[in-house]
């Protein structure tokens, strides 16, 4: 080997652009980022040959001081932190002072900036080494300009990892759009080769950004929503999972305004999202979460795209609470299968940068630890059962005003009045080839598949009977011994009272052994070795686990699916309206256990286009 020597400054900087700019929407990042800490309110993004021939970021923000521009772009430099105390409360964008030097080290680039109050603007210009820098006087109004020439120009190895033109240019634009999400209080144009791509307004409806970025698709099918919980506030959009898409392309979470990608934060979503989704079909969302900044630390990653949280199963549980909550909260609605009880459009002002959104009139409970309650004498797989057997037993209360059930008498009824009066979900008015029930609204036609509805109705109420009754544990007849590492043993002893709450009994007899001794009843006859590994492995990465959980639901789905309404069963009007009623009044009902959709609407204004009728 040979001798430790100190390296020149510009092989330091090409050494931190390997880790801040990985591509031009890496840059753009960062020099938008750079904007909004300068109070910009107007923000112009030019770009040519998808940010690798030119990538310009003009701001109308505070500018530069003519002194502080050599400093703008020398390593670690910054004006955002003094202390150590500024960087456990970061709330700023760009703070580490590395993204200019590495950005000006491999490119051709240039900076011009007014200062508030500066006779002129100054211009600084460095030719792939910010050593090499010269200032020279500019015209320029008050705020900067920043220019990116022939990005990767003078290091060709990495100019060979970027990808297509097409593809570069689709992670500028989805860059730009989380950076416009988080900010309505500023205004963005894109524009490529002189054409303008896309505009938004500062301080335009959060419905407009939302539709301008979001798509209006998301806009128009989304629901909102705001919970705020001993310091932590969520609030942001949801689009019901009736609406989930192939690909994962509107997930958006941002953290103090900063868009992030986190492990504990996927895994809360997917897990709330967890027995509403049809296969492998992503849900899209919008979602802000505020905490206290020394509660987050956003200084992990070079480019800041991971945080860590200083109280991550917290977190997770306040995650995965809520929105599990409002996703249980949606009900068949009249006009749309698309709105929750309460949940308005966004009207009222939060503080900025936020999105401003209205507060939730839905009166959410405080988060739950994680688990069941346990009372293990009381659960009974046939009182369960029984729980969803009166499903389609008649009920007079449930009788439809346009239809009569057997024995009913043909009494007169006021049309008008009825029609005023009908349910979200209407009366029934036939059952077509024993699949589906067909029911009249205020709307027009509501078609139900009746074993899909209710299969959720029965999945619904045996998990209610499941948290009610508690779980009842069963000892094994030999206890399993398991063999793991020192990080599944930690989570087994931070997990401890959850996994017995849920009725797994764990006891540790050796430094990386483990023995199952009683295990809940409903999942006796599962792969208990992985089931216990795999609940340890997601405590130990994300502070929590909801596998057991979901095991038992599994079992519960099953027996749902088999001792619901078959098809080919004929109903009678009465039993009709009866599972309409229920449906209207359960969690999740717009998707059976699968997530295959229950019900669809056809409107008068859908029937009649069918038959062309007016045109």
């Amino acid at each position: 080997m040979s001798r430790i020597q100190v390296l020149p400054p510009q092989l330091i900087n090409q050494i931190a652009a390997g880790e801040v700019v990985e591509r031009p929407a890496s840059v753009l990042k960062e020099l938008v980022e750079n904007s909004l800490d300068a109070g910009a309110k107007r923000i112009e993004v030019d770009i040519e040959g998808a940010g690798v021939r030119l990538l310009r970021v003009r701001d109308d923000g505070q500018g530069i001081e003519r002194e502080d521009l050599p400093l703008a772009i020398a390593s670690h430099a910054t004006s955002k932190i003094h202390s150590l105390d500024d960087l456990l409360r970061v709330g700023s964008f760009g703070f580490r002072g590395e993204a200019l030097a590495s950005i000006a080290s491999v490119s051709d680039f240039s900076l011009t900036s007014r200062a508030v109050g500066a006779e002129c603007a100054w211009r600084i210009h460095s030719p792939g080494d910010p050593g090499r820098a010269e200032m020279t006087p500019a015209a320029h109004p008050q705020g900067t300009t920043v220019e990116v020439r022939d990005l990767f120009f003078n290091v060709p190895a990495r100019r060979k990892f970027l990808r297509t033109e097409r593809t570069e240019q689709h992670h500028l634009e989805e860059t730009l759009r989380r950076l416009a999400l988080a900010r309505r209080d500023v205004g963005f144009t894109l524009r490529s080769a002189g054409r303008t791509l896309w505009r938004t307004e500062a301080d335009e409806p959060a419905e407009a950004r939302l539709a301008a970025i979001a798509g209006t698709s998301f806009a128009a099918s989304a629901i909102s929503f705001e919970q705020e919980i001993d310091g932590l506030r969520l609030w942001g959009w949801l689009e019901p999972p009736t609406h989930a898409r192939e690909r994962a392309e509107v997930q958006y979470f941002f953290v103090n305004g900063r868009a992030v990608r986190d492990k504990v934060i996927i895994h809360a979503v997917r897990q709330a999202y967890a027995d509403v989704l049809h296969g492998a079909r992503q849900p899209s969302y919008v979602l802000f979460l505020a905490l206290d900044p020394e509660g987050v630390d956003v200084n992990v990653h070079p480019a800041k795209l991971e945080v860590r949280f200083r109280e991550a199963r917290r977190v997770h549980d306040f995650l995965f609470s809520t929105l599990h909550r409002v996703i249980g909260e949606l009900r068949p609605a009249a006009g749309s299968a698309r709105v929750a009880p309460a949940l308005g459009l966004p009207t009222g002002q939060v503080e900025a940068p936020f999105l401003q959104l209205q507060k939730s009139q839905i009166s959410y409970a405080p988060p739950r630890q994680s688990g069941l309650p346990l009372q293990p004498d009381r659960f009974e797989v046939r009182e369960a059962l029984a729980a969803y057997q009166a499903l389609a037993e008649p009920s007079n209360s449930h009788s439809s005003p346009l239809g009569r059930g057997a024995g009913e008498r043909d009494e007169p009824v006021d049309l008008v009045q009825a029609e005023a009066a009908l349910p979200p979900l209407g009366y029934a008015i036939a059952q077509l080839h024993g699949v589906y029930i067909l029911a009249e609204n205020a709307e027009g036609l509501i078609v139900v598949d009746m074993h899909a509805a209710a299969e959720r109705i029965a999945y619904e109420r045996l998990k209610r009977a499941l948290e009610e009754d508690g779980i009842r544990r069963q000892p094994l007849l030999v206890p399993l011994p398991l063999e793991v590492d020192l990080r599944l043993m930690d989570a087994a002893e931070e997990g401890a009272e959850a996994l017995r709450r849920l009725g797994f009994i764990l006891d540790p007899i050796g430094p990386t052994t483990l023995v199952v001794r009683e295990v809940p009843t409903l999942l006796a006859q599962s792969d208990i070795a992985k089931l216990t590994t795999d609940t340890l492995d997601e405590i130990a990465r994300y502070g929590d686990s909801r596998r057991i959980e979901q095991a038992l639901h599994a079992v519960l789905s099953r027996m749902a699916c088999h001792g619901s309404v078959r098809a080919g069963r004929k109903l009678t009007v009465t039993e009709m309206n009866a599972l309409l009623r229920d449906m209207e009044a359960t969690p999740c009902a717009d998707q059976c256990n699968h997530g295959r959709p229950t019900w669809t609407r056809l409107t008068m204004a859908d029937l009649d286009r069918l038959f062309l009728r007016g045109q």
